[in-house]
């Protein structure tokens, strides 16, 4: 666990958000139940399928779906069209977390920088990117699949902060996974553990120096 820390006079304005779990509502088990009805298969997909390297490997973007898709047919036996339809209704799954998209607004309302930092593969990310209307709240967004580089890897928080000319003491990393955060905060970015949109809200009140 990442400790919460009282930067209330550490004059953050920059805030870096992370996607899923955190923005877009992010259940991959709930996804494999919807899917399959067998336990044994739904152990299979999550093992072989979520839970595997080729998973980092498409979100790093060094492999691509249909490619994927031939690898989980190879070692799982289901149907090419049933994992396609699997994925497809991972893209479908990721829908925007109401409280967390007003903290969002929230936010830029006030003044804060706001940029997106995020594993996920770019035909997913194309798929969120146009069906929902908030992205230009974001003054930078950096996506794995797009940079080849991937979270927890100090690289491509570095790609950040050198893109977007963001000094780290003034900006704090939102992510609901801990060893993300603890990169984040060997670079000397401030960090906050996702929980839920109140808890971020609170957490963000006591460190952010913005109107």
């Amino acid at each position: 666990m990442v400790p919460e820390k009282n930067m209330a006079n550490s004059a953050v304005t920059n805030v870096i958000f992370d996607l899923g779990g955190v923005l877009f509502a992010w259940e991959p088990d709930e996804i494999v139940d919807r899917n399959f009805d067998d336990l044994e298969l739904r152990a299979l997909v999550k093992r072989e399928v979520f839970q595997h390297a080729d998973w980092l490997e498409m979100d790093r973007g060094t492999l691509e779906e249909e490619d994927a898709i031939k690898r989980f047919h190879a070692r799982t036996g289901i149907p090419s069209p049933k994992l396609n339809r699997l994925l497809q209704s991972v893209k479908e799954s990721l829908i925007p977390i109401p409280e967390s998209v007003d903290l969002l607004h929230e936010l830029s309302s006030r003044g804060a920088g706001l940029y997106c930092l995020s594993n996920m593969p770019v035909c997913r990310f194309e798929y969120i990117q146009q069906r929902y209307p908030f992205w230009s709240l974001f003054e930078g967004i950096v996506i794995s699949g797009i940079v080849k580089m991937i979270k927890p890897d100090r690289e491509i928080f570095e790609h950040l902060l050198s893109q977007f000319q963001l000094p780290t003491g003034s900006t704090v990393f939102v992510d609901d996974h801990p060893v993300n955060l603890d990169s984040a905060q060997q670079i000397g970015l401030h960090t906050v553990l996702f929980r839920n949109a109140d808890d971020c809200r609170r957490q963000l009140e006591s460190m952010l120096n913005v109107k």
